[in-house]
């Protein structure tokens, strides 16, 4: 597979940006994907915080399985604050308003003695199509940011007043190296990074060879697959869902796209791909 790299121009000048407005912010929540946590930590953003609090939220927590819970568990133990929630079900407003108060519980009662109503300011960052804008209309209680399932739709800063807080959408930003591509490819797959640089065919065998070792019961479900290489698997894919061309050759690219988009709208179960040794090498 070919090496993975992606860090356009305007990444540059939002980490600038945000350089520049972390001295007016009272804190930073981190969003991950809960299905590769350590994958979506950008380290290089977590530096870029400082001694600011941090609150590491795992969005998309729907379409990840009880794995997931254990990388949380992980990332706490580490003593950090963090939470595992879905951006779209209004049942998470709650949990996430709650834990970003705690961040500023002190800072608060400080300034209630002495008879003072604060509005905190909190940045929200993350790398791409983690569910940044989607976190803030949850607590915006509408739609005030821009959404979309394509990496990189929030380009420019947004503030945003959510009741007693401002928050701060930025856009996604990836490290500007890929040290890890075993975690690199984990974001290719989820979708935060743009497509347009990627090569179809090595993202969808590498999902499916991922996928076979720790979800094998989910793809003989759906695609009649029972082992092989990547391209057998995909070669089932096709012939299940009737991928064919003229003269009975396999579609692949059609079988390739339907693999990934499949993945990535849950529609092969809810899959987490990290492990916890993933999240025990960072520094959270």
């Amino acid at each position: 597979m070919k090496t993975i790299q992606w860090f356009p121009g305007h990444m540059t000048a939002a980490m600038r940006m945000m350089e520049k407005h972390l001295a007016i912010v009272d804190g930073v929540v981190f969003v991950l994907d809960a299905r590769c946590p350590a994958a979506s930590f950008n380290q290089k953003l977590k530096k870029l915080a400082g001694v600011k609090p941090v609150l590491y939220v795992l969005n998309k927590g729907d379409l990840a399985d009880e794995r997931a819970d254990i990388l949380l568990k992980k990332i706490r133990d580490k003593g950090a604050a963090a939470i595992k929630i879905n951006a779209v079900n209004n049942g998470s407003r709650r949990d996430i308003t709650g834990a970003i108060e705690k961040l500023v519980a002190e800072k608060r009662e400080r300034a209630a003695l002495k008879g003072q109503t604060k509005v905190f300011r909190f940045m929200i960052a993350g790398v791409p199509n983690t569910g940044k804008s989607t976190l803030i209309n949850l607590l915006a209680g509408g739609r005030r940011a821009e959404t979309g399932d394509k990496a990189g739709v929030t380009r420019g800063k947004q503030w945003i007043r959510c009741e007693s807080f401002e928050l701060l959408d930025t856009p996604g930003t990836m490290p500007p190296a890929f040290e890890n591509q075993y975690l690199a490819k984990h974001l290719a797959f989820v979708g935060s990074i743009n497509d347009d640089i990627l090569d179809l065919d090595d993202i969808a065998l590498e999902l499916l060879n991922e996928l076979y070792e720790k979800y094998p019961a989910r793809l003989q479900e759906r695609y009649d697959i029972s082992g092989g290489t990547p391209l057998d698997m995909l070669e089932s894919v096709c012939k299940k869902r009737g991928f064919l061309m003229r003269g009975g050759d396999y579609d692949y690219e059609r079988g390739e796209r339907a693999v990934i988009d499949d993945f990535r709208k849950g529609k092969l179960g809810r899959i987490t791909l990290d492990v916890s040794e993933d999240i025990e090498k960072l520094n959270f």
